[in-house]
């Protein structure tokens, strides 16, 4: 007698989103509020504190994109990929590609090694984005672009 086994696997796959911006004020603006929407309409509405959380992520990675990795003529790119991990919690990627591979925070810092000194404009932001995400950094892309990003838990 043969008996045939078989299982069953639910592949989870992640939603996806992908947005070529101006390297303008306008475009990291832009990058934020479109962040905020497609969370929406993948199932997490803008008054969910994680939400806001990965709104700020973001606005400060675009952000850091317009005013250290512009280059003329050439924008940024935003991209999100959801991974539901249960029914009531997902994992957030969020990537934003600038055309400055050449140009790392802080030479390439750990976010540890960010300076908290107040009086430092440069590298606060970074902080935020250290204290709101699970983990960040940066990878180089080809023709020497970056990207910058960072991992969101989303819990509701």
């Amino acid at each position: 007698m043969n008996s045939r086994i078989t299982t069953a696997r639910t592949a989870v796959s992640a939603q996806r989103f992908t947005q070529l911006l101006g390297a303008t004020r306008r475009g990291a603006r832009l990058a934020r509020l479109l962040a905020v929407q497609r969370l929406d309409a993948w199932g997490w509405p803008p008054d969910n504190d994680c939400v806001r959380a990965a709104e700020l992520v973001v606005a400060e990675l675009a952000a850091n994109a317009v005013l250290h990795g512009r280059v003329p003529g050439r924008g940024f790119r935003l991209g999100l990929a959801l991974v539901p991990v249960t029914p009531r919690a997902s994992v957030l990627r969020i990537d934003v590609t600038d055309p400055r591979g050449d140009l790392l925070p802080l030479s390439g810092a750990a976010p540890a090694d960010v300076p908290a000194d107040g009086d430092d404009a440069q590298g606060r932001g970074l902080l935020l984005v250290s204290a709101l995400s699970v983990n960040w950094g940066f990878v180089p892309e080809p023709a020497g672009a970056k990207t910058a990003w960072a991992v969101v838990g989303l819990v509701g």
